[in-house]
């Protein structure tokens, strides 16, 4: 059992991580109906411009959490002016400009900073862990549970709270009627893109003491994330919740019964089977297009 419960805590653990990833995905293509292939790269612009902080300013992780979020939010928004915004009506055209900009940026970063692995210290003050009984449970760890809560909160309350949000919901629900009534579809979407953006930027900051820092460390992390975009369904903040507690936990679980690979192969397996008997996913949002 002590085995088990450590792997429930690494299974919440690694969700945390896939929520705030898959907020930012959730978010634009929820809203947007764009299929951000970059968004892993905007997870290791985050985790390199946190390492860049730490060495030539010496900020630590949580500090510069949000200069990470204002640096990857202007460059995703930079992005969607110049490229995406020119593409909202040619969905394949959208996938392979993204998929190109993702090459980009990791080239870039690999020619400007090199391929080898950069390394992050975690913050001073959350090293250590927390033992209950046979449990243990690293404080940073535990951190980044509790400011993945505090960012879905936080998303939850902008999109549904907020005037920003309210004018968002209307532009989901029909852009043209919502421009009649003066609402700017446009900077909606670029303001919109760019918080998923930011959103993908404090992930990677928040994973640089738990993963290497490489040119290609978003890649694999995105894929989880799309995952628990469509498990939770499309546009729904609380469903991609949801899911990335599911898949995490799931994961976490099968790597103990079988091994790392075969649960791999089985939560893949199970996540087609629910595609084939919920093309929507497991909660999502009812809104009309």
């Amino acid at each position: 059992m002590d085995v088990v419960f450590n792997q429930i805590f690494a299974g919440v653990s690694f969700a945390s991580i896939l929520l705030i990833i898959a907020l930012g995905l959730a978010i634009i293509y929820g809203t947007m109906g764009v299929i951000n292939l970059a968004h892993g790269e905007f997870v290791m612009l985050g985790a390199y411009a946190t390492w860049a902080l730490q060495t030539y300013a010496g900020l630590g992780v949580v500090t510069a959490l949000p200069l990470v979020f204002l640096a990857v939010a202007a460059a995703g928004w930079v992005i969607e002016k110049v490229i995406v915004q020119r593409l909202y009506t040619r969905p394949l055209d959208t996938i392979l400009a993204t998929w190109g900009i993702g090459i980009i940026l990791q080239q870039a970063v690999r020619l400007g900073v090199g391929a080898e692995s950069r390394f992050v210290r975690g913050p001073e003050w959350l090293s250590g862990n927390i033992e209950i009984g046979s449990l243990v449970m690293s404080n940073y760890r535990l951190f980044v549970i509790f400011f993945s809560l505090v960012v879905l909160a936080g998303t939850w309350m902008l999109m549904t709270r907020t005037e920003f949000g309210m004018k968002l919901r209307a532009v989901i629900q029909n852009r043209g009627i919502s421009e009649c009534y003066g609402i700017e579809a446009k900077k909606v979407y670029s303001v919109t893109f760019a918080y998923g953006a930011g959103l993908a930027g404090i992930a990677g900051a928040l994973i640089t003491p738990l993963f290497s820092t490489i040119p290609t460390m978003g890649t694999g992390l995105v894929v989880d994330a799309f995952l628990v975009v469509i498990v939770g369904g499309l546009g729904s903040l609380m469903g991609t919740a949801a899911a990335a507690l599911l898949i995490g936990e799931v994961t976490a679980l099968f790597s103990i019964v079988i091994n790392d690979t075969l649960g791999r192969i089985a939560v893949l397996a199970g996540i087609i089977l629910l595609i084939r008997y919920r093309p929507r996913g497991l909660f999502p949002a009812d809104t009309r297009r």
